[in-house]
Formats: C-alpha cells, structure tokens, sequence
C-alpha cells in the first residue's frame, strides 16, 4: 500500500465512524493525504451563536476535526497534545468553510499540524495550530510498517 493509498484509507475508515463530524456537525471528508486533510462544512442555521454568526466551537470543531485526520494520516492512532485558534473573521449563515490542514513537522511521537479555515471567496476564517501525540494502535488493521 503506498503512503497515499494508506492515508486514504484511514481518512475512509475514521469518517465511516466519525458520528459527530457527519450528522452533528455536517462536515463532508474532501481529501486525506500523508500529513495532510481538508474538510468542508455549510454554514446553516442550527450553527449560529447569538451575534447569528456561526458559533466559534463549530468552527473549532472543524479545525479540530481535520487537524484528527491529518495527524492520523500515517495509521498510526494520534490524539492531540495541545492546541490554539485564532478566530480571524465571522463565519456566516451559507458560508461553506473549507478546513485545509498541513504537517508541519512530525519528530518522534510529535507532529506539529496548521489548519486554515476559509470562506468560499477565500478569505481566512481562523487558524488552528495542534500539537499531536501518537499512541498505541492504528486506525485499521495493518502489518507496521518498518
């Protein structure tokens, strides 16, 4: 299996699963690729804070969400160690917000990963920097590699 082949199959494996990402938050698995995923995600109005601009948590989520698939993208399981979002621009009723995540650096149990979340004109949202920790496990059942 080459490596994008295996990153594919994990982005498959996690979103057939991933409850919360699709019927919660409606978000649609556009690529994944080795150290990298985008996710994309329709702003309606069940999404809307009080200012009715889309909440800062969905948009978070979204973040969080690619920044999972991203550091996964290895078949090896990584869970997040840390992160932080500046919120740059209001997400709006119709918008469709495209989260594009990219690796960093990956040294040892650690990756550091950058999520853009922009609007459909292509104006930055907000920025999402993780930090990942790779445990125990795979996303689906492979022979490790050496």
């Amino acid at each position: 299996m080459t490596p994008l082949e295996r990153a594919a199959k994990v982005g498959e494996s996690m979103f057939a699963v991933d409850v919360a990402a699709r019927e919660t938050m409606g978000i649609e698995l556009v690529s994944v690729e080795p150290g990298r995923a985008v996710l994309r995600m329709a702003v309606k109005p069940l999404h809307l804070n009080g200012h009715q601009i889309c909440h800062g948590g969905f948009i978070f989520t979204l973040a969080d969400t690619t920044f999972a698939y991203a550091c996964n993208s290895y078949n090896r399981n990584a869970v997040a160690a840390g992160c932080s979002i500046e919120f740059l621009k209001p997400g709006q009723d119709g918008d469709v917000l495209t989260c594009e995540g990219v690796e960093q650096t990956l040294q040892g149990r650690h990756g550091i990963y950058d999520m853009k979340v922009s609007n459909q004109k292509g104006e930055v949202i907000a920025m999402f920097r993780g930090k990942s920790a790779v445990i125990p496990g795979q996303v689906f059942p492979e022979e490790v590699q050496a």
